[in-house]
């Protein structure tokens, strides 16, 4: 047993098992140092990249797997700052000549104060992605009817938005979500608008296969402290869905039998 889950619950996505169902961004932290606190607080075994936006290369400045050691770590390179499927697939081809990632997580965004995905590119760049090799996982909007489309295009999990990137604002469809969770034949997860420990293990109960958090760990006070609600809230939420939670009723019942009263 390890922290109260059998070493037996695990999950695949692209030809890889991980144990740990809470993976972790790499951005927002007050130093890379910092970052790789809470990555381990998190117990989490895979990072997110944002290839735009950390360094990987310029060894004159602090590089983030001089902290977040790529041995100890899975890197999962992402498109965040993509607003086309063309620069999209450009982020992550270069990613590939840089590092040999071939898992990837491909995000488009709509350039708007929401940000919320542009699905219509976001497919676009997946099946030129597919096309190209890439095992990729999908950030998207809630919206079951595409997370269809995704997973016939050949996307290797979805990862809809509980709500818009950085508001913490947590699940805001949950109709959505369980609908995505039980049509879908690839892993999902919740990727974007945790704001705490509910959240996630909320986003666990449904059923979702892992959360995918940055801002929530990262602004937080004290984001160690938060990095290991965290794990114990994904934890939780895992066990509560594996264990079954009983029947909503309408009406109280009694917690003991009321025959045989004195």
């Amino acid at each position: 047993m390890d922290g109260g889950v059998s070493t037996q619950d695990n999950w695949s996505v692209g030809g890889r098992t991980f144990h740990s169902r809470l993976i972790v961004g790499t951005g927002k932290y007050a130093d890379y140092a910092q970052n790789a606190a809470a990555a381990e607080a998190a117990g989490a075994e895979i990072v997110t990249v944002a290839l735009r936006r950390v360094n990987l290369s310029d060894p004159t400045q602090p590089m983030l797997a001089d902290f977040v050691k790529p041995d100890r770590f899975v890197y999962l390179p992402n498109t965040a700052g993509c607003f086309t499927g063309e620069e999209a697939v450009r982020t992550l081809r270069l990613a590939r000549e840089a590092g040999g990632w071939d898992l990837v997580k491909l995000e488009v965004l709509s350039n708007t104060k929401h940000l919320l995905p542009d699905m219509e590119e976001t497919l676009r760049a997946l099946k030129l992605l597919i096309a190209d090799g890439f095992t990729v996982m999908v950030y998207c909007t809630d919206d079951p009817v595409y997370a269809v489309k995704l997973e016939e295009a050949g996307a290797a999990a979805i990862m809809p938005a509980a709500a818009p990137i950085g508001s913490g604002l947590g699940i805001q469809n949950h109709l959505n979500l369980a609908l995505i969770i039980e049509q879908s034949k690839v892993p999902v997860l919740v990727d974007a608008g945790v704001g705490t420990a509910s959240d996630a293990t909320l986003a666990m109960e449904l059923g979702c296969d892992a959360v995918l958090m940055n801002t929530a760990i990262a602004q937080a006070k004290d984001p160690i402290r938060m990095a290991t609600a965290m794990k114990h809230a994904v934890i939780a939420g895992r066990e509560a869905f594996l264990a079954g939670r009983m029947a909503k009723k309408m009406y109280a019942e009694p917690s003991s039998p009321l025959s045989g009263l004195i």
